[in-house]
């Protein structure tokens, strides 16, 4: 019994040989190990593309902060609380005395310190803007709408006084973005 114990394992040495030799004899054939090879580098790319898609973007407040929710063209011009027609309050914030407090901005919780224009009923009170004029400042300037007076998608900055207004202001035609509706 015991030689047939040992036939069986010679046996299965002999198997076991036989099969590495098929294996290694297969692994020198290089055009079998590059078709492998290229299948596997597939197969890696299309798991790796399909975690990107489930990949789960982190949400930035700042970024949603100044995303462009929407964008207008429209004419700007200056104008001032010691204009003619003018009573130095804003139609936005009834109690908000610009011509007695004497200031050209507004404090915004989430903006901080931005112009204040005037635009018509199309944009809400609280709006923010932000927009491009070498003749306001060499860079963008971000403002507040407070006050009402003019029509259709025309902006009108509210300045120091009437003669800053004409003399630096004037009236342009601006591109502006809407980064906030109303409070």
């Amino acid at each position: 019994m015991k030689l047939r114990a040992w036939v069986k394992m010679g046996l299965k040495s002999i198997l076991l040989f036989l099969i590495l030799l098929v294996c290694l004899y297969s692994s020198s054939n290089n055009k079998l190990v590059k078709t492998e090879v290229y299948e596997f580098n597939k197969t890696l790319e299309m798991t790796a593309k399909a975690y990107k898609e489930e990949e789960e973007v982190p949400f930035d407040p700042i970024a949603e902060l100044y995303r462009v929710k929407a964008t207008y063209t429209g004419s700007l011009t200056g104008y001032a609380a010691d204009c003619p027609m003018c009573n130095g309050t804003l139609s936005c914030k009834p109690k908000y005395n610009v011509y007695k407090n004497g200031v050209v901005t507004y404090n915004d919780p989430d903006y901080g310190n931005v112009r204040i224009v005037a635009s018509s009923k199309n944009l809400s009170c609280g709006s923010i803007i932000s927009f491009e004029s070498n003749r306001v400042s060499g860079g963008t300037t971000y403002a507040i709408v407070l006050d009402r007076g003019v029509t259709g998608k025309n902006l009108d900055l509210l300045v120091e006084s009437e003669a800053y207004a004409s003399k630096y202001i004037g009236r342009s035609t601006i591109s502006y973005n809407v980064l906030r509706f109303g409070w």
